[in-house]
């Protein structure tokens, strides 16, 4: 008799989501994009039962749509929606940033500072995946300084709602000129002890990128 075959292990299973939901919101994938569970496997170098099982995740946290029997598509966002998104991304990335702010410690600042200046030259570069990376690290180390897992839990959720079109954030090309000019008022609310002002500055830099990205949305 053939040996059945081994079942993925949770840890397989949890890897598997992680670096899927982690390509959902750094935008690897674009809107409307259809996920074959074969190819995504294969992408991987695992089998299809853990890429099947990430993907109903993903889709039941609303990060995808999912296809019966084949697979999983990226939703496309209508304007409505992106709306009420970046509502709830000021509210709490703003509340993430001010409590950060208060609870930086130096190494925190001089990693922003080397994300910020990387932020630079990807924009002169027009390098849009060094520029989405370092952005993410940039927002990432911020408010996570704010202490609060619950917070950063629900930033994540929200963001894989967006990550899909934050790589046509590019296709408008004014907004290299624009998108690293909150993160420097950022940075100098942070040295000047403003949490306030940084909480400001952060919620400056959602509503500037989503008015490019809301371009992109559905009418």
């Amino acid at each position: 008799m053939p040996k059945a075959a081994a079942k993925p292990t949770t840890t397989q299973q949890d890897d598997t989501y992680a670096t899927l939901r982690q390509w959902v919101t750094v935008g690897k994938f674009l809107p409307g994009e259809r996920l074959k569970i074969r190819d995504v496997a294969a992408e991987l170098g695992v089998g299809v039962m853990p890429v099947r099982a990430a993907l109903q995740r993903l889709a039941a946290e609303g990060a995808l749509t999912n296809i019966p029997n084949a697979g999983a598509a990226v939703p496309r966002l209508s304007r409505a929606e992106f709306d009420d998104v970046l509502q709830n991304r000021l509210l709490l990335e703003g509340e993430a940033a001010e409590r950060g702010a208060l609870r930086l410690t130096p190494d925190d600042r001089t990693a922003l500072r080397v994300l910020l200046r990387a932020m630079d030259k990807a924009l002169q570069q027009v390098d849009a995946k060094a520029y989405l990376d370092a952005n993410e690290a940039f927002h990432v180390r911020l408010y996570r300084a704010s202490g609060s897992p619950t917070l950063m839990q629900l930033i994540e959720t929200v963001w894989l709602k967006v990550g899909p079109l934050s790589n046509q954030l590019f296709e408008d090309a004014s907004a290299p000129k624009v998108l690293n000019d909150a993160h420097n008022d950022v940075m100098r609310a942070l040295d000047a002890g403003d949490a306030g002002a940084a909480r400001r500055a952060i919620e400056r830099d959602l509503f500037v990128a989503g008015q490019f990205l809301r371009q992109r949305c559905t009418a």
